[in-house]
């Protein structure tokens, strides 16, 4: 893997650490922090994320992605997170993190790392 994909990937894992409990984030605002694509952070977190609070990461909707419903059930409760009707998941506008503060903190989670777009990838060869 090249040093640019790296950078990305520790990136987005850093936003999603930062999602506070009991709080989601969609795919999409997670992906406008990180200056991505949402099926990136898909992709990330699908090959990635099992370290990271993965269950705080939804649709647009606040629904949980592939067979995770199960997973997620029993930490949303404890969480505070109550399921929507149709038991998908939660209630995106009542959940959601405050995107401004997530990105505040975001931003100073990645400060020591550089920025991914001006990575030498000849010189990380």
């Amino acid at each position: 893997m090249d040093a640019r994909r790296e950078l990305i990937i520790e990136r987005v894992l850093r936003c999603v650490e930062l999602v506070p409990p009991g709080r989601v984030a969609s795919y999409g605002a997670i992906a406008a922090i990180c200056g991505i694509g949402p099926r990136q952070v898909g992709s990330i977190m699908r090959h990635y994320g099992s370290g990271v609070p993965w269950w705080r990461i939804t649709s647009h909707a606040g629904d949980i992605g592939g067979d995770h419903h199960d997973a997620a059930r029993p930490i949303w409760a404890e969480e505070g997170i109550e399921l929507k009707p149709n038991g998908l998941g939660c209630r995106y506008a009542d959940y959601a993190a405050d995107m401004a503060e997530l990105e505040r903190r975001w931003r100073e989670a990645i400060a020591d790392l550089p920025d991914p777009d001006a990575v030498d990838l000849d010189a990380s060869a």
